[in-house]
Order: structure tokens, then C-alpha cells, then sequence
């Protein structure tokens, strides 16, 4: 019997973090969706949707640490599924700890490791160190809304349609308000020139013109950029060969209203310009 492709996104993270919401998401376009199914079960799984004549080809599996072998046999099932010849992605969702306690705290849940709240994420996150670096795409959801997660899914699946084997997130950011969760490299660019300290441009944000202006235009930051563009312009291929689909870039100032955001936005114009697909997010623009 002819066996046909089955792809697997594999849906989990923090707990608090928006799996629920996720599979949600994914059922809105159009993939069958189980929660919380024991991982020893996804193997046979596999091997029925990819009989031919049923229609469960695309499928998205909340699985989390409420499952009682996730932790012991997760990396075992997933690289099993692969030599089945699975498409399998995982997708982890992840939110600073802030978020973390307040979600929990409105809800008026207990964290699922059965401690109190602020120890159990503590201790989720240290037992999740191994997944949480073997999964093709990380989310925070810390400052997202409902339909900002969708608009995350749905970028996510239309990237495996481009062309391109590349999807680029820049984000830029304030180290004030903490590094982000889901960058896969982050670069500090706190020595440029700081615009807060021209009482003309403080009130302005990195999109305005004279901003940029001010920023780029030393002999410091055209040394830089041209460096820095030239870097991440070599590194991607190579990212690319090693199976990499999602790639994110932090570029921090202090607060992530100025510096970072014109870098950003001049790094995602140069990619663009080099044919890749980019998406520029600015985290803090607004605080």
C-alpha cells in the first residue's frame, strides 16, 4: 500500500504559555489536532495517516509535561517518527516568567509539577533546556494577542511554501525589559550613539527619519553596518545547509525605541534587498 507524506507539527513549550491556543490556531488552518496524546502512541499514529485513502496528512500534537513520558521519551519519538519518514516540526512556545505568573494567577491554576507557582516554572523551564533547543521555531507569547499568535501560525506554515528554505524574524529590543525568550542571536548595539540624549530626538522612535539619521551617520556605525550586515548576509547559507527553517535576530538597545529599531529596520531592508523574507518586529517601540 502506498504510504503518502505526513507532516507532524509537534506543539509544546512552558505551560501558561498558549498551547491551547496554538492548536487552536492550527485547527483554523485546516490540521487535525490532538491534545495531549501519550508519546508512546505517535509512532502508530504515524504509520495509520500515512496509509493511503485518509485524509490525516497535516496534523498538530499538544503535547506538554502533563504527559507522563514526555520528558523521558520525547527526543526518542521524534527521531523515530523522522526514520519513519515523518515531516516532524516542533514548535515550542515559551513567555517570560512575568507573564508566566500572571496568566496562572488570573486563571487561578495550579502549575502542573504541583509546587507552588513561581518554583514550578522555575523547574519547568530547567527540565525543558533539551527540548526547548531542539525545536525548529520558538514564540514568545508573552506580548502577544490572540490574533498576533495566529498571524505568528499562519507565517510559520506559509514559510514551508517560499522558495526560499529561510524565514527571518528581527526583532529589536530594550535590555531594560529583559532579553528575548525566542532569539536565536542577539546582538547589542548599546555603543552607537544614543538619540535619548538629544532633547530634539527623545521623542521620537527609530522609524523617524531624523532618528536614523542620527544613528547611521557616523564613521562608528557605517563601520558597523557594513560588518554586521555583511556577517549575517555569509552566515545564512550556512544556517540554511544545516536544516535550519526559522531563524531569529535580536538587536538590543536600552530601551528599544531608537538604536535597535533603526538597525533592524536597515537589516531587514538589506536582506530583503539579498531575496530573503523577512519580518521586523519591534518588541518595546511603544513603552
Amino acid at each position: 500500500m502506498k504510504k503518502e507524506k505526513v507532516l507532524f507539527w509537534i506543539v509544546t513549550g512552558m505551560s501558561g504559555a498558549g498551547k491551547s491556543q496554538t492548536i487552536n490556531c492550527f485547527e483554523d488552518f485546516g490540521f487535525y489536532c490532538v491534545d495531549n496524546i501519550p508519546m508512546a502512541l505517535l509512532p502508530k499514529m504515524a504509520e495509520l495517516c500515512s496509509q493511503s485513502g485518509r485524509p490525516l496528512q497535516r496534523i498538530a500534537l499538544g503535547i506538554d509535561i502533563r504527559e507522563g513520558g514526555f520528558l523521558r521519551d520525547f527526543l526518542g519519538t521524534v527521531e523515530l517518527l523522522k526514520k519513519q519518514g515523518v515531516d516532524c516540526k516542533i514548535v515550542f512556545l515559551d513567555a517570560d516568567d512575568r507573564s508566566l505568573l500572571r496568566r496562572f494567577s488570573e486563571t487561578r491554576r495550579r502549575h502542573p509539577l504541583g509546587t507552588n507557582i513561581q518554583d514550578g516554572i522555575k523547574e519547568e523551564r530547567r527540565r525543558l533546556i533539551k527540548i526547548k533547543e531542539l525545536a525548529d521555531k520558538i514564540i514568545d507569547t508573552s506580548n502577544l494577542n490572540l490574533s498576533e499568535l495566529k498571524q505568528s501560525i499562519l507565517e510559520l506554515l506559509d514559510s514551508r511554501n517560499e522558495r526560499h528554505d529561510m524565514q527571518l524574524s528581527i526583532l529589536s529590543f530594550g535590555y531594560k525589559y529583559g532579553l528575548p525568550v525566542d532569539a536565536d542571536l542577539v546582538w547589542d548595539v548599546r555603543f552607537m550613539p544614543n538619540p535619548n540624549y538629544k532633547q530634539n530626538l527623545r521623542g521620537k522612535t527609530g522609524k523617524d527619519v531624523a532618528v536614523r539619521r542620527y544613528v547611521l551617520g557616523t564613521h562608528q556605525a557605517k563601520l558597523f553596518g557594513k560588518k554586521f550586515f555583511n556577517l549575517v548576509t555569509e552566515s545564512l547559507p550556512h544556517y540554511i545547509r544545516e536544516g535550519k527553517s526559522y531563524l531569529t535576530i535580536g538587536i538590543g538597545c536600552t530601551g528599544g525605541r531608537h538604536r535597535s529599531v533603526v538597525m533592524a529596520e536597515a537589516l531587514g531592508e538589506h536582506l530583503s534587498a539579498c531575496g530573503y523574507r523577512i519580518r521586523v518586529h519591534h518588541r518595546d517601540i511603544d513603552r
